[in-house]
């Protein structure tokens, strides 16, 4: 169980466990998990809460989730037992009760029949929701980046259907959402356990779905099948999806996708399912939309006719609406730029009915020829007009609430560190001896490569600086580039300084000027790290050399004073967020110059009034 689940069990906040373990000795050692979300032992933990008097009765379904996550002991095993509760619910559901008597599969008998009473009390239906969203719960630090809005959306685009297919399912929040009376769902997920977990949640709300597992992309479960409508988040920037194996598949009508861009055979998985004039719906990272290595595809898809509309939700994710193409190819394609669901909706309807149909600031129907140029690049906010100027008003007060909404934030960011007392003084070990002892390791980037089609992203000095995402691109099948990892501490060295970046996820490659340094978080966290590597000790102790605003550093003479793992955990958070509060600080810039220039454009057009004298 997590810090989260001790807190519910005890009926307190979850800083009061953090505190527990600090004050208590006695307090269970975790016994599983990671440093910074550790989980453990239930029976463990009852048994102190209870010698503590801190223990609550708790809600059956509580005890059942519990029971369930016991008999888990790790969270990556949390989806097989919960999807083989799920599977009891069902016979529950179907028959109205459960045969107890009978061996209850892998679950214990203690476990099944705690099932068996939430059913009874809350209904298959309501119990395995309740414990599918503790599930998802457990799984914060592994959970997609899709957006909340997307499942709606992408089924409202894609219109009528009777057999629709997500190959890349997951947990079916796409299939769940185009659940209707006649329709038939198909889906398949890489994981075993998910791919359960989804058929029960499908078939417990009334669908009729066949969820298999498998890898779409290697193992295709419904060869030759062929569907209405494909609705598909596939897994961004994955770099094994098999290029090598799949050189001559078939599914590749519109050129052989890029190593470094499985969006674009995911594109083609979804048009090869398609029948004749059916919808495909695919949520794409927005980079790939002008990415240079996808260019000859993006063109294809055009020239054929496939791809009908690009809708731009975000910075982060673009929507591209396809269709198996049939009879003469479109002359133009949609290109919607607005982060609004009804919006989008309502301006791909109306496409519909009038193809050349534009609405300034909002969406524009591209002519394709002009779109087949060096770059085909389909990013919406290109090519759409220039906001008209009654929208202004409008932008002005949705630029200036964000930004009251953001600096009201930024100030809770703030950490507040009271005055160190009685602490001892903590010795102070060069990063080359951590190296050394093999509490991490130190890579650093080639000094230069040159940009090439093919290319993949590329974390620059410059992006480190600025706090923003990889701007720079190197070739795509160079080895001396180095990958990011989630929690790798980059460095770059600014104005006799460090600038330094903690990774939240696996990434791009590491650029030239940069170092990176992997620890390993069973003896530091990499929090606590980058920050001290800030320290003006640090740039004093380590810069050998600077050539204008980019500067050199032996990043092995650095000191990391030698803290127990637990005060680096308590020092690292302080660091994270006084990063989001730098971070936020950014954005309030950013906005602020936007809002001025909103300002003076609305004066100046008249579409903006004075303020009312006081």
């Amino acid at each position: 169980m997590s810090a989260a689940d001790i807190a519910r069990l005890a009926g307190v906040g979850r800083a009061a466990v953090s505190n527990w373990r600090r004050r208590h000795p006695d307090f269970p050692q975790p016994v599983g998990g990671t440093p910074t979300s550790p989980v453990f032992a239930l029976a463990e933990i009852e048994a102190w809460l209870r010698d503590q008097d801190k223990l609550q009765e708790l809600p059956l379904e509580e005890r059942v989730w519990q029971a369930l996550r016991a008999e888990a002991r790790d969270d990556l095993r949390v989806a097989e037992v919960l999807a083989d509760a799920g599977e009891l619910l069902l016979e529950h559901h179907a028959t109205g009760a459960l045969r107890l008597g009978r061996p209850a599969g892998p679950l214990t008998a203690e476990t099944a029949k705690a099932v068996a009473e939430l059913a009874d009390t809350r209904g298959a239906v309501e119990a395995f929701e309740f414990l599918f969203t503790r599930y998802r719960e457990t799984q914060t630090r592994r959970a997609s980046t899709t957006p909340s809005e997307a499942p709606g959306l992408m089924t409202a685009l894609a219109g009528d259907a009777r057999t629709i297919l997500d190959p890349a399912c997951g947990t079916g929040d796409l299939l769940l959402a185009a659940l209707g009376d006649g329709r038939r769902l198909l889906g398949q997920d890489a994981d075993r356990d998910v791919a359960r977990l989804t058929t029960v949640r499908l078939t417990l709300l009334g669908g009729e779905a066949t969820v298999l597992d498998g890898d779409s992309l290697r193992r295709d479960a419904f060869p030759g099948a062929l569907a209405d409508v494909v609705l598909c988040d596939p897994p961004f920037h994955e770099r094994a999806w098999g290029h090598e194996e799949l050189t001559t598949d078939p599914r590749w009508e519109y050129g052989l996708p890029p190593r470094l861009e499985p969006e674009l055979a995911w594109v083609q998985h979804a048009l090869a399912h398609l029948e004749p004039g059916g919808r495909a719906v695919v949520l794409m990272p927005a980079v790939a939309a002008g990415r240079r290595s996808g260019r000859r595809i993006r063109a294809q898809l055009l020239r054929k006719g496939a791809l009908r509309a690009v809708a731009g939700l975000s910075p982060t994710h673009h929507l591209w609406i396809l269709r198996r193409p049939e009879g003469t190819p479109p002359p133009t394609v949609l290109m919607i730029d607005s982060a609004d669901p009804d919006t989008v909706v309502t301006t791909w309807r109306r496409h519909a009915d009038d193809p050349d149909h534009d609405t300034a600031g909002v969406s524009r129907a591209v002519p394709v020829i002009d779109l087949l140029d060096e770059e085909v690049d389909l990013t919406p906010s290109r090519h759409v007009s220039a906001a008209r100027s009654e929208r202004i008003a409008e932008r002005f007060t949705e630029t200036h609430d964000r930004l009251a909404t953001t600096l009201e934030k930024a100030g809770g960011l703030v950490p507040a560190l009271p005055p160190a007392t009685g602490r001892p003084e903590a010795r102070s070990v060069p990063l080359s001896e951590l190296a050394r002892m093999g509490h991490l390791t130190i890579h650093h980037a080639p000094m230069r490569g040159d940009t090439e089609d093919g290319a993949s992203p590329l974390l620059t000095a410059e992006d480190v600086i600025e706090g923003r995402a990889p701007t720079g691109s190197v070739p795509r099948d160079d080895a001396r580039w180095i990958p990011i990892e989630a929690g790798d501490v980059v460095v770059a060295v600014v104005a006799r300084h460090f600038a330094v970046r903690v990774a939240e996820g696996d990434g791009p490659l590491l650029g030239p000027q940069l170092c990176l340094i992997r620890v390993d978080p069973r003896h530091l966290d990499p929090h606590f790290v980058a920050g001290v590597l800030r320290s003006s000790a640090n740039a004093r102790a380590t810069i050998v050399q600077s050539t204008g605003t980019i500067g050199r550093a032996d990043i092995r003479r650095a000191q990391v004073p030698r803290l127990s793992l637990e005060d680096q955990h308590r020092y690292g958070a302080a660091f994270r967020r006084m990063t989001e509060f730098e971070s936020a600080l950014r954005n309030t810039v950013a906005m602020g110059t936007e809002l001025a220039q909103l300002l003076a454009d609305g004066v100046a057009e008249g579409t903006l009034a004075p303020p009312e004298s006081s």
